[in-house]
């Protein structure tokens, strides 16, 4: 398992200039638009259930702030769903279009997780494996990003440590392909609002709480399959 080095508290105006930067950065992974949150549909019985399971945490001395689940559709909240498949259990299957992410489990069942993509997210389709995964991973902009946009991006060439001001959030699993990696992420991130909309450069988005939750569920060298639009999910009966 891997694990990168956790962010300790930095110097004020070291954070500071973290969170003035952060809004600028448009590199896949990051937030490009703001799309209205929707009304809860989180019937009262159940609303108990999911504030505790989004409730604040601790991670490694970093305070991850609670969800507010009563501005989140349920759909795309945390629960285990129906899910007849031909995948062997341990799959890992993105449907951007859709915006859920399942993790295959026995008797016909997945865990489902709700995500948010961009229409880059789209571009990814296939299969491959989980090559790598990182706890508070670091993050450093591309050096075609750094070509295209160096006044943005240059600054952050060295990278940003990981923390709740980095675009991957909490964890962050990396998709391989024949033995090479896709750039593609699933990760964190602290912008609920996020889920279920197409919002960020590319790139799968869960809130921290689920990438934790999966990222102790998968083992490095998990399958992973990528949906394309209006494909339909791989070894459905």
């Amino acid at each position: 398992m891997f694990h990168t080095t956790v962010a300790r508290a930095a110097p004020r105006a070291a954070r500071l200039a973290l969170l003035l930067l952060l809004p600028a950065l448009a590199a896949a992974c990051t937030t490009t638009g703001r799309s209205p949150v929707p009304s809860t549909d989180v019937p009262g019985p159940m609303l108990s259930y999911y504030q505790d399971m989004y409730s604040e945490i601790e991670d490694n001395g970093i305070v991850i702030p609670a969800v507010d689940v009563t501005k989140m559709d349920r759909q795309y909240l945390r629960q285990m769903v129906d899910y007849p498949t031909s995948e062997p259990v341990g799959t890992i299957v993105v449907d951007p279009e859709n915006r859920f992410l399942y993790l295959v489990m026995e008797n016909g069942k997945a865990m489902r997780y709700g995500i948010g993509v961009a229409k880059a997210g789209l571009e990814y389709q296939g299969d491959g494996v989980i090559g790598r995964k990182a706890a508070w991973p670091n993050w450093a902009p591309t050096l075609a990003m750094i070509n295209r946009e160096p006044e943005r991006y240059r600054p952050l060439a060295a990278g940003m440590q990981g923390g709740l001001t980095n675009p991957l959030g909490s964890r962050a699993l990396y998709l391989y392909k024949d033995g090479r990696d896709t750039l593609y992420r699933i990760h964190g991130t602290t912008e609920p609002w996020s889920i279920g909309r197409s919002v960020s450069s590319g790139c799968i988005r869960l809130l921290n709480h689920d990438i934790m939750d999966l990222y102790k569920r998968v083992p490095r060298g998990a399958r992973m399959v990528v949906l394309g639009g209006g494909q339909p999910q791989p070894g459905m009966v």
